[in-house]
């Protein structure tokens, strides 16, 4: 247990047996879509000794859950942290666990589509992330989660035709010419879980079949590959990436179409915030925003800087206790 200046506040990890401890706290953002801190503990990815608490007269004021999948080779990443207090309590917890977790950790700060519209919802997230930047955590991106639920698919171009993937040296071949996806849904987890990064070595993660993948060709061409993942959490577009730009928005139909003739009903995709063309083309194909995810990192990590790494959130099969395979986008 660590007693702090700050006027009767205590800091500590909860101990077996006192979890509730940590759900006597009302949810400041219920409106976001998550997975529950039960539901994590009795898969594994949630541990009391992984998970802290600020209290102040036997009040939780301030929580803090880190997670780490079973067989995860990463290092835990803190997915819930809520304050009703001021930041440097905030910051006071989580320096007191990063001295016990040997060294500070990512930040997967989960937000509401449009958070920065919105008082109320920066009314709860200002202080947390306040004191992520206290306790020495850099923001280093966001991540915008979005759903598509079943509208009306774009009319295709012409201009381009699609068929499932040769084999796995086909898909190899493309990525390898793609320097930068457009989509990459459950990057964060599968650098986490696997230390798989999804944009350079996608099928380490995505174990599906080849026909998961779709290509499209001009004049006979690849110009374009999508990897999807019907049976995840979710059903996703794991993976969106381009040889020629113009071919964006037929191959986003054409990979939501597979999903959706496969029984979707719902298809989610990530995509980096600032790829506002990649965005507006999701939105022409009828996805909506879910959730945001500010990325928090140690100074001078590079590992999560490029958007490496909104909230429990889904891809393949997630090991036990993740809150979804993508999550953590």
């Amino acid at each position: 247990m660590t007693d702090h200046a700050m006027t009767g506040l205590v800091i500590r990890p909860l101990v077996a047996g006192e979890e509730s401890l940590f759900d006597s706290m009302p949810d400041p953002l219920p409106q976001l879509r998550q997975v529950g801190y039960a539901e994590g503990l009795a898969g594994g990815g949630y541990r009391p000794e992984h998970t802290w608490v600020a209290l102040r007269a036997g009040r939780v004021v301030g929580r803090a859950a880190w997670v780490l999948p079973p067989g995860a080779v990463g290092a835990p990443w803190l997915e819930r942290f809520d304050l009703a207090a001021e930041p440097a309590v905030g910051a006071a917890l989580l320096r007191a666990a990063h001295e016990a977790f040997g060294g500070p950790l990512v930040y997967y700060a989960a937000l509401p589509a449009y958070w920065r519209r919105r008082p109320e919802v920066l009314a709860v997230v200002e202080a947390p992330m306040a004191a992520a930047r206290l306790a020495g955590l850099v923001e280093q991106g966001e991540r915008l989660r979005c759903s598509w639920t079943g509208t009306p698919l774009p009319t295709p171009s012409g201009r381009y035709t699609f068929r499932p993937a040769a084999d796995t040296a086909e898909i190899n071949a493309l990525v390898a010419r793609i320097a930068e996806p457009d989509v990459l849904t459950g990057r964060e987890m599968a650098l986490a879980a696997a230390g798989v990064d999804l944009s350079t070595d996608p099928l380490a993660w995505l174990t599906g079949p080849p026909d998961d993948w779709r290509i499209a060709l001009r004049a006979g061409q690849p110009v374009g590959l999508a990897g999807t993942a019907g049976d995840a959490c979710y059903p996703l577009l794991a993976y969106l990436g381009l040889v020629e730009d113009a071919v964006r928005g037929d191959l986003l139909a054409e990979a939501v179409r597979v999903l959706a003739d496969g029984g979707a009903r719902e298809v989610v995709a990530d995509v980096d915030a600032h790829r506002v063309r990649v965005l507006a083309e999701l939105e022409r194909t009828g996805f909506r925003r879910l959730r945001s995810r500010v990325i928090f990192a140690p100074a001078g990590d590079p590992a999560t800087a490029s958007g490496v790494a909104n909230s429990a959130d889904e891809t393949p099969a997630a090991p036990a206790g993740v809150p979804d395979r993508a999550a953590t986008g």
